[in-house]
């Protein structure tokens, strides 16, 4: 699905007007964090019955308990999740909030002022998910809904009224737009003061171009500074030294894209799911 969001025009990032200078590693090595403990609240979550088999089978991957555990989301919070998709997280987190907290989705524009490939593509993504949302309301709770539509819709609601932003592997489809930085000035209008902004993302070698579908982790740290957020904790939770991230198609060519098809398809699957960054920074103060 994320591949599909690339039509239209596609810049990199060059274009957010970021140096290309490189953080110490010792800077972003004294960020890294011990493995946090996995609450039973969000422990019950992920294995809950609610999630689909197919979804299940992506943790090896993503280690959803872990990563959330990481982010510190806890069941009593405000959590903003940026283009959710298909919902492979919400299936996780808006249960988990649904008894004391609040699940919100910044979702795709459902209601294009103009219809083209693109934004039939958002519209029917974001009309499935709200269908899903409907549909399971008993085991998901009151969610909300916010449309992230860069860049006609920025805003994520109230300013200084949600406990996390969260964004999984999202920011390159924002970034060869064009609109990383709007995206990264909205998660912290919306957060309060002490509110942070998770991300996880494929993350690339240095001098590699957004198309890709990999994203430079220092240049992202430079950009949330640029914004008024801290780095506050590294993870190498969804760490995968075997993605090479040289392939034809990009981070696509990998699972569960598999972009060749059935070409050299067990090498990718034995590769398996890309080197992701998880990454934590803290809204400081207002901005």
């Amino acid at each position: 699905m994320k591949r599909n969001m690339m039509l239209g025009a596609l810049i990199g990032l060059s274009s957010l007007g970021m140096s290309t200078a490189i953080y110490a590693a010792d800077s972003m090595a004294d960020k890294k964090v011990t493995a946090p403990q996995v609450n039973s609240a969000l422990a019950k979550a992920v294995a809950s019955e609610f999630r689909t088999a197919d979804n299940k089978l992506r943790d090896q991957y993503r280690h959803p308990a872990e990563t959330l555990a990481f982010f510190d989301v806890k069941p009593e919070q405000t959590v903003i999740e940026l283009w959710p998709g298909g919902g492979w997280y919400a299936e996780i987190l808006a249960p988990y909030l649904a008894e004391k907290g609040q699940y919100v989705a910044a979702n795709f524009e459902t209601k294009p002022a103009e219809e083209n490939r693109q934004t039939a593509y958002y519209k029917s993504a974001g009309l499935k998910f709200e269908k899903w949302v409907s549909d399971n309301k008993a085991s998901l709770g009151n969610v909300q809904f916010v449309t992230l539509d860069p860049p006609a819709k920025f805003s994520l609601g109230k300013d200084n009224s949600a406990d996390h932003v969260l964004t999984f592997r999202n920011l390159h489809n924002w970034a060869m737009k064009g609109e990383l930085e709007g995206v990264f000035k909205a998660a912290h209008d919306v957060l309060k003061v002490g509110g942070s902004l998770g991300i996880v993302e494929h993350r690339a070698n240095i001098g590699m171009a957004a198309e890709s579908g990999y994203m430079d982790q220092n240049q992202m740290v430079e950009l949330a500074n640029k914004y008024g957020f801290e780095l506050t904790g590294s993870s190498e939770v969804n760490a995968n030294p075997k993605d090479s991230k040289d392939y034809e198609k990009g981070v696509w060519t990998l699972p569960p894209r598999l972009a060749l098809g059935d070409q050299d398809k067990q090498k990718y699957l034995d590769i398996g799911e890309s080197d992701r960054m998880t990454i934590k920074f803290t809204k400081t103060a207002a901005k």
